[in-house]
């Protein structure tokens, strides 16, 4: 009964949210920005594709070249033992999926009795070494290791099929995952359903493949993560470490155990071991050793635990005990679990509320926690999503996550903080979270805090609707502020006003996080002026409007070679008509540093809004100067002619605008500061400290 009143309290808020939110829209863009609203957010996902089936290999003897490298990165070790057509799929898929980064592939035939020295023979592209006798699994590897070249060792077991990028992904997790020392594929059985994304070791030995028989598309599966072990069949390490553990330990010979085995020393060195979803390899599981636990090599599974257990005695004391649920043993490591719940999946190149986001995600999972990500509309968005689960994040998508309230009953209990964004997608989840969370810290993270911005909006306008739709927004946000336990907001003018409307609330300063990225280019080598912001935000819009009717043209009176480069997505009509051989409309563009690093001043002609403004912090962080409004550069730590040039009238406005254009010494002093200023407020060193509050 008290499942249904949540759920009934559920749908019953969020339809409210969503008509109050509707009507603030149609107060703020009319019908039609609404409606082109409502598509950008609701739009449809991208599809996936399934890797579909791949049926057993035939012995096909005409022969192929790998394309391989006498310079390589990679070097891929095939340990091989008969079954000589899928030593071929293998090679075969290895060659048809060679990408960017150069590899080698050493193949060592254990001593085989079938086609496979002839087969081999006939192939180029590959090294071939030949065991006089047959040295099992961890021999044949050890003596691949041996020859290798590159600076990265690759296991691949011959019975497996590649995909396309998997390489790439296993060296781009190598390369960026936190203090990465092995990566490992997730695997996937010929039939298309999982066969392992990671492992789980248990404290008394035992193993568990993660996933193993469910869908690989499932959102559990899809993301970078840490993990106990990843199976030999395809793993990936630096071979200076290989060689400085001591390879595969030969106690575990002919084979089992070894990769768990190497995990945990891999984990003892200091360094942590990750499975890489990116990466899939089809893998014919047992072709070679079998399956039965009872005979044949594969009774060395059994044998080798007990090795296991005696070497790595208090390792295991650590691990998750049999029986403790799986969600909850594949994350024990995290420090904590954290879920997110916004509007729509960030898109960091598109706004800085994006930007904010994902960075706020990134600080959470380099602080040890495990994050979800939930959107609102659950789409999954090909480029960002697959961003979101390459930093480690679980994102929550249709169809395997269509209801929240399911989600929330079933995994709620999982979670030790729970971030809502946004009034109007927080408000419909307090009474689940409370319901099916409840040991978790509930933060609402207000982005801004909309009905300051509202407000201001109305008293720009004059106009009555848009100040009644502010006092609902206030409504609901302090409500919102009052169910919390922690409120979010960016700026020190926003906690202030808290303190006023909302006596007793808990509120902590999370601003804008921006890497510093340094002013590479001098005041000599730039030209023009740069605007930065998303259009689907109001402020931004009347912003260039303002600045182009009322600011540029007495700019251009004095620089008239001055160009004005206007950037941000989804360009609206009236903004397009603005653009002409002078004022130059780009719409998005995915890479915006040339322009931080070409042009010469940055304007912000905000006139209303609240928070802080992610389009000054970005071109601070590049040492790039900005001429901006009071509103625009609120709660940013700063001091008009120190870091920033402030101006509120249109003629004051242009006037800074060529003083900065001119005046090298200025230029110069502004970029230094402006860096320092980043640097100091709105670095992730700030927000990590932030963060660490939160989970104090």
């Amino acid at each position: 009964m008290v499942g249904l009143r949540a759920a009934l309290a559920f749908r019953s808020e969020r339809a409210r949210a969503l008509l109050a939110r509707a009507r603030g829209s149609l107060a703020q863009r009319g019908l039609r920005g609404t409606l082109a609203r409502i598509a950008q957010e609701w739009r449809g996902g991208e599809r996936r594709a399934g890797l579909g089936t791949f049926a057993a290999p035939v012995d096909d003897p005409v022969p192929f070249t790998v394309p391989t490298s006498a310079t390589p990165r990679v070097s891929i070790v095939i340990p091989v033992y008969n079954k000589v057509e899928y030593t071929l799929a293998c090679l075969r898929s290895v060659a048809a999926h060679a990408g960017s980064v150069p590899f080698e592939v050493i193949v060592v035939d254990d001593a085989s009795s079938d086609a496979t020295p002839q087969r081999l023979a006939a192939l180029g592209g590959i090294r071939v070494e030949r065991n006089a006798a047959n040295l099992g699994f961890i021999g044949s590897c050890n003596a691949g290791a041996a020859l290798a070249r590159g600076d990265c060792l690759l296991f691949l077991n011959n019975d497996t099929v590649v995909t396309a990028g998997w390489l790439e992904a296993l060296v781009h997790c190598l390369d960026t995952a936190p203090q990465a020392g092995l990566v490992g594929a997730r695997l996937v059985y010929p039939d298309g359903r999982l066969q392992e994304a990671g492992g789980i070791v248990f404290n008394d030995g035992s193993g568990w493949n993660y996933g193993r028989f469910d869908d690989p598309a499932d959102p559990r599966y899809a993301f970078r993560r840490e993990a106990d072990y990843c199976s030999g069949a395809a793993i990936m390490l630096r071979r200076a470490l290989f060689e400085r553990l001591g390879r595969f330990d030969t106690r575990y010979a002919p084979a089992y155990y070894e990769d768990t085995d190497l995990a945990f020393a891999v984990r003892a060195a200091g360094f942590r071991v990750y499975v890489e979803p990116a990466a899939t390899v089809v893998h014919f599981e047992g072709i070679t050793s079998g399956t039965d636990t009872a005979s044949g090599t594969k009774r060395y599974q059994v044998i080798n635990r007990d090795k296991f257990v005696a070497k790595w005695q208090d390792a295991l004391s650590r691990q998750p005990a049999p029986g403790t649920p799986i969600g909850i043993a594949a994350s024990h490591r995290a420090r904590a679990r954290v879920l997110v719940i916004d509007a729509t999946t960030p898109m960091p190149d598109h706004d800085s509320g994006s930007l904010r986001m994902v960075n706020l995600m990134r600080v959470f999972a380099e602080l040890g926690c495990q994050v979800s990500f939930m959107a609102e509309n659950r789409l999954y968005v090909a480029r960002y999503t697959a961003a979101l689960q390459a930093l480690g994040v679980e994102a929550l998508y249709a169809p395997q996550v269509q209801d929240p309230l399911r989600f929330l009953r079933e995994r709620g209990t999982e979670f030790d903080l729970v971030l809502l964004s946004r009034h109007y997608v927080a408000a419909p989840f307090i009474g689940l979270v409370r319901l099916y969370a409840p040991r978790a810290r509930l933060v609402f993270d207000t982005v801004d805090l909309h009905y300051l911005r509202e407000q201001r909006a109305a008293a720009l306008a004059a106009d009555a609707a848009l100040l009644r739709s502010a006092a609902a927004t206030r409504a609901q946000e302090l409500k919102v502020i009052g169910a919390a336990d922690v409120t979010l907001v960016v700026s020190p003018v926003e906690r202030e006003l808290l303190a006023r409307d909302a006596p007793g609330a808990r509120v902590e300063i999370l601003s804008n996080v921006h890497e510093v990225h340094g002013c590479r280019r001098g005041f000599a080598a730039r030209a023009d002026l740069v605007f930065v912001g998303g259009f689907q935000h109001p402020p931004n819009v009347d912003a260039i409007e303002w600045f182009v009717r009322e600011v540029f043209p007495a700019v251009r009176a004095q620089l008239p070679q001055v160009k004005l480069h206007v950037i941000g997505s989804r360009v609206p009509a009236s903004i397009q008509a603005l653009a002409d051989e002078t004022v130059v409309v780009h719409g998005f563009v995915e890479d915006i540093m040339p322009f931080m690093d070409g042009c010469r001043v940055s304007v912000a002609p905000l006139r209303y809004g609240a928070g802080v403004k992610g389009k000054v912090n970005m071109a601070m962080s590049c040492g790039l100067p900005v001429v901006a409004t009071p509103i625009a550069v609120e709660g940013m730590h700063v001091s008009a002619g120190r870091e920033v040039m402030v101006a509120a009238e249109a003629t004051d406005f242009a006037d800074a605008i060529v003083r900065v254009y001119r005046d090298e010494a200025l230029w110069q002093a502004l970029s230094t500061h402006g860096l320092a200023n980043v640097e100091h407020h709105f670095s992730f060193a700030a927000a990590r400290s932030a963060i660490e509050r939160l989970l104090a």
